[in-house]
């Protein structure tokens, strides 16, 4: 199991660094030019990935927790029913984290 995050994690690292590497003058740039007051076309489509990656890699870690604790919590709550609301409090807090990639996003692509 550790062998497949390693392989996620050094997967997702590498998509960010090609990035860097292919678009340098993309990455460092656009910062002075949203704060200048405006972004390019050409500078776009890299804020939409951003913006995707933001919630798709936010998602996967949703569901990643999601997963674990809920498979948890019904083994939990077949021994114990009591256990119900504190296992839905556990799920809406590990759901929260797609929520704050979505925010993220969002707050992305209002900079366009």
């Amino acid at each position: 199991m550790t062998r497949n995050k390693n392989a996620v994690v050094s997967l997702v690292v590498g998509f960010i660094a090609g990035l860097l590497f292919l678009f340098p003058d993309a990455v460092f740039a656009a910062a002075s030019e949203v704060a200048a007051g405006g972004m390019e076309e050409k500078w776009m489509g890299l804020a939409y990935i951003a913006a995707s990656l933001a919630v798709g890699l936010a998602c996967i870690g949703s569901g990643i927790a999601v997963a674990r604790i809920g498979s948890a919590g019904i083994g939990a709550m077949s021994e114990k029913a009591e256990l119900t609301g504190r296992v839905l409090i556990f799920l809406g807090l590990a759901e929260g984290i797609a929520i704050y990639g979505l925010i993220i996003a969002i707050m992305i692509l209002n900079k366009l």
